[in-house]
Parts: C-alpha cells; sequence; structure tokens
C-alpha cells in the first residue's frame, strides 16, 4: 500500500494550495481518505476526512477555507487550502481508513499513511 503526498510549499498569508494523494494498492472507493497535520512542537491533529459516500468532515479552524474531495478514477484524494494562515504551517499527512464514525477524527481510525507534504504559510 502506498499513499504518496505532493503539493505542499511556501506561500504567504492568504494564499492558496492544492494538495494531492495518490494511493495504490488499496480500493480507494472503498476507503474513508483524510488530511491530518502536525505542526513544529505539536501533535498530529485531524484536517479533513471524506467518506466513500463523499460525505465530509472538518475541523472547526479550516471550515470554510479547505476543502477535501476525492476522485475515484483516480485513486487520489485533495485538500484545497484557501485563505492560508501562519498557523496552518504544518507538514500534512494523508491517511486512508475506515474508521467507526466516533473515530473519523482519530489518527487510531487510518490504518495506512504517507510520508507527509510540508506547508510553510508566512505573514
Amino acid at each position: 500500500v502506498q499513499l504518496q503526498a505532493s503539493g505542499g510549499g511556501l506561500v504567504q498569508a492568504g494564499g492558496s494550495l492544492r494538495l494531492s494523494c495518490a494511493t495504490s494498492g488499496v480500493t480507494f472507493s472503498r476507503y474513508t481518505m483524510a488530511w491530518f497535520r502536525q505542526g513544529p512542537g505539536k501533535d498530529r491533529e485531524f484536517v479533513a476526512a471524506i467518506r466513500w459516500t463523499s460525505s465530509s468532515h472538518y475541523t472547526d479552524s479550516v471550515k470554510g477555507r479547505f476543502t477535501i474531495t476525492r476522485d475515484n478514477a483516480k485513486n487520489t484524494v485533495y485538500l484545497q487550502m484557501n485563505s492560508l494562515r501562519p498557523e496552518d504551517t504544518a507538514v500534512y499527512y494523508c491517511a486512508a481508513g475506515v474508521p467507526i464514525t466516533t473515530a473519523v477524527r482519530s489518527t487510531r481510525g487510518y490504518r495506512y499513511w504517507g510520508q507527509g507534504t510540508q506547508v510553510t504559510v508566512s505573514s
């Protein structure tokens, strides 16, 4: 199983980035896909998730700014990030799993992880 995250970079506050996570080795359409992030000196935290039904979940701090989508034909999940803030600076990880409802926002709900992509937002 491979999850390959890409699209990170350096952007000014207010700017946008689009992260991608291409997967292989799993039946992508059956999995919930998620993005987590880990800032310097912080624990890994939930950002967004999208179920196979395309229902989505977001952490409060990114609602209205970030959008998670999936393309089952391409086995890829995306995270469109707009109005970026310095506090969004982190390594962003994609993850795949079949979490129960109460675990959608927990790292424990996901079995497979990508390698991470750095997002840096300058003020």
